[in-house]
């Protein structure tokens, strides 16, 4: 179904735990700027696994109840300023997690298993501030070999922009498969895309490993340039400049209100 921009982001309620990408695989910044004008208030903000500008705005609006994520940073332009102001503040909740935790965790809700198992994290500092991750014995071996269980995450709305859509409500996202396990685990799943094309990608044997079919799309919107000044692979780069300007300070309203 497409529908209009503001129509797209009036289908995430308040207090919903919303999944969003790392700023390489397809961020909805207009979308973002959509929902902040809507005033949304309580998100958990789950990042899958990193994220930047995005999560950064969310906060600074004012948006944003509780952030897990693997990080939160502006890559080479510096640090996310009102995540690190809220979390120095106690303003939000910030739940640690680590890449392999974020994606597994997806992936058991995609399967539909209540949990999934991790080695890595034993020993780690992010397992002693996470209560909610259980240690156990692996109950295959006889010698002591324990292991972490870590429940699956199951968001309201998965949230993302990529480069197409065509006629029957099916996304193009090439190589980004995080996105496909996004809209896998949540709920409900909600794209803004550069365009819609008047073609069915399965109607073509090369790209239909690339394609998220339209049974886990609730709604598309047409949002030109939507992840600038992030980019969006095979439509534009990211902006440099504008990403520049974003972390001192002087791109966007929400951004100067923090």
């Amino acid at each position: 179904m497409t529908v209009s921009l503001d129509t797209l982001v009036a289908r995430i309620p308040d207090g919903a735990m919303l999944v969003v990408p790392a700023d390489y695989s397809g961020v909805a910044v207009a979308a973002t700027r959509a929902l902040i004008a809507r005033g949304v208030r309580g998100l958990h903000l789950l990042a899958a696994p990193t994220s930047g500008i995005q999560a950064d705005l969310l906060i600074a609006a004012g948006c944003v109840a509780t952030m897990e994520a693997a990080g939160v940073t502006l890559g080479e332009f510096g640090t996310a300023p009102a995540f690190n102001a809220a979390v120095r503040a106690g303003n939000i909740r910030m739940l640690d997690s680590t890449c392999p935790a974020i994606h597994a965790a997806l992936n058991a809700a995609e399967k539909g298993l209540p949990f999934i198992p991790l080695r890595g994290l034993i020993g780690s500092d992010v397992l002693r501030h996470r209560p909610d991750w259980r240690v156990m014995q692996n109950p295959f071996a006889e010698a002591p070999d324990p292991i972490v269980l870590l429940p699956a995450l199951r968001p309201d709305v998965a949230l993302f922009h990529a480069a197409a859509a065509d006629r029957e409500g099916n996304v193009w996202v090439g190589r980004r498969r995080e996105l496909a396990v996004m809209a896998h685990a949540a709920r409900r799943t909600l794209v803004t895309v550069e365009r819609v094309l008047e073609t069915c990608f399965f109607d073509r044997e090369e790209l239909v490993a690339g394609v998220l079919p339209a049974l886990y799309v609730e709604a598309v919107a047409v949002a030109e340039r939507g992840a600038w000044p992030l980019g969006i692979d095979e439509a534009y780069a990211p902006d440099a400049a504008a990403l520049a300007r974003y972390a001192a300070g002087t791109l966007f309203p929400a951004r100067l209100a923090a």
